[in-house]
């Protein structure tokens, strides 16, 4: 579904004096993968969100990254109507990031980027949280390599 703004901007008159277009005037479409992508964005924003989306997609977005592509939108479903839109998200977390915190910072980063960028109303950010990612032990530095000091020569 597409959102259509068919409202006119505040002060726009009907019609040009002067032939020339009037700014304003027309129909402004929004589909549901740009609302998506924001929504994305904003999500992957938040500290302690690893990545968006469920296995499958996960692993599809990094066959995406390997040839230089990504999909922002990738774990992020939206419902568009009018006025107003609605989002699913799916997402990893970071070990040792408290998850209720996490869903509800991303609401707010959510809500605040598609009613300041897009123009709809949030009526709901619903989170899913698939998995949590547990990074591997830390490498050891490799020893460094010892050299010889030579002694100066007088």
């Amino acid at each position: 579904m597409e959102y259509q703004d068919s409202q006119p901007v505040a002060g726009a008159v009907a019609g040009p004096a002067d032939g020339l277009p009037v700014p304003g005037v027309g129909r402004t479409v929004i589909s549901e993968a740009a609302v998506a992508k924001v929504a994305g964005i904003a999500a992957r924003s938040v500290p302690g969100v690893y990545s968006l989306g469920s296995g499958p997609s996960r692993a599809l977005g990094a066959l995406r990254d390997a040839v230089g592509s990504a999909d922002h939108a990738a774990g992020v479903r939206v419902e568009v109507g009018e006025t107003q839109v609605a989002v699913d998200i799916d997402l990893v977390a970071v070990y040792g990031t408290p998850l209720h915190a996490l869903a509800d910072q991303i609401r707010a980063a959510v809500y605040t980027a598609v009613e300041e960028l897009v123009g709809l109303e949030v009526i709901e950010v619903n989170i899913e949280i698939n998995d949590v990612y547990v990074p591997g032990p830390a490498k050891p530095a490799a020893p460094a390599e010892v050299r010889p000091v030579r002694e100066a020569v007088q």
